[in-house]
């Protein structure tokens, strides 16, 4: 059973390697980790001892088959977390980010799947986040960020991709959530900025929120 730190390391990885599937380096590791690299050098070669994951100097650290359960399952609970909090304790979406990041290493799988069924399963979370299912199973999204789409284009909000409060309080104030009609009515060629109709409501977008806005077409 991995530590606290070392879930927290796990989730890091699969994260920076795009779902487990690209070595991260170490640097970029102790980057998102906000540590030395020495550290997180440290850190990878435990983890490596413990069967977690690959490592090779210079080439990068990637998870094993083992390592990306253990993450899976901590994302799981991070996101059912998230779900209860928003759901049936009245947090905004802003606020939940930091408490699931506490209640996320509660070790007991029983609660867990108390809560998944307390919730009817969900398939996503606030944020429009898939929740791995209890066989570690994540549905995939064919999501594009919304400043991919064209002048006249209609899509739906399926995500948000970034968590940060600031942002998240800017979506909400503007009605930006998951399941909302958006279209692209123009877009400026200086800065890429976006005048978009959302749920019939005229609104803009800099090119950094809209970057961080997915949508399925």
């Amino acid at each position: 059973m991995p530590s606290f730190t070392e879930e927290n390391y796990l989730k890091a990885i699969y994260h920076l390697s795009e779902s487990g599937t690209k070595p991260v380096l170490t640097n970029d590791l102790s980057d998102a980790m906000k540590t030395k690299a020495a550290s997180a050098t440290d850190m990878v070669k435990k983890l490596a001892l413990k069967k977690f994951v690959s490592y090779k100097k210079y080439y990068g650290v990637q998870l094993t088959a083992k390592g990306q359960a253990e993450a899976l399952l901590v994302i799981r609970k991070h996101r059912l977390w998230e779900t209860f909090l928003v759901q049936k304790l009245d947090f905004a979406w802003d606020e939940v980010h930091e408490v699931a990041e506490q209640l996320e290493h509660i070790q007991s799988k029983r609660l867990i799947e108390k809560i998944d069924s307390f919730l009817d399963h969900p398939k996503t979370d606030p944020h429009g986040d898939p929740i791995p299912d209890s066989n570690g199973r994540l549905p995939v999204q064919k999501t594009i960020a919304c400043n991919s789409l064209k002048v006249g284009q209609q899509a739906t909000i399926t995500a948000v991709k970034d968590s940060d409060a600031l942002l998240l309080k800017l979506l909400d104030k503007i009605g930006a959530y998951p399941g909302k009609k958006i279209k692209i009515l123009s877009r400026e060629h200086y800065d890429d900025s976006t005048l978009a109709l959302l749920e019939g409501k005229k609104v803009f977008l800099s090119k950094e929120v809209s970057q961080n806005i997915l949508v399925e077409e």
